[in-house]
């Protein structure tokens, strides 16, 4: 399997998918800090992939989105974007909605 392949098995396989710089316990840089405090405060349930441990994993998120950050998140396959978008998302509240458009479970308080 290509990491392309593995890439888009990830994405289409769960709700919500968080490509980051260390792991939602550890996050390894500010910007995926952020968006793992958004994501556990609105209370979305999401799996955190690393791409510190594999370069081509870190290479291929960046070629499969177009996109030359990290982090990424995907919402029910699709991408919506780094963490200034989540950021702005979250502040206007659209990423709570975009959450429960798709049919994401969230903390209702959020």
């Amino acid at each position: 399997m290509s990491i392309q392949e593995w890439i888009k098995n990830e994405v289409d396989t769960n709700d919500v998918v968080l490509f980051m710089k260390g792991t939602p316990n550890f996050p390894q840089c500010g910007f995926s800090g952020q968006v793992v405090q958004i994501l556990d405060y609105v209370g979305a349930p999401y799996k955190g992939i690393n791409v510190l441990e594999d370069d081509e994993l870190r290479n291929g998120i960046k070629e499969f989105t177009n996109w030359p950050t990290i982090p990424q998140l995907y919402v029910k396959g699709e991408f919506v974007g780094g963490c200034d978008i989540i950021r702005e998302m979250f502040q206007n509240q659209e990423l709570q909605g975009l959450m429960t458009d798709k049919g994401v479970q969230t903390a209702q308080s959020a």
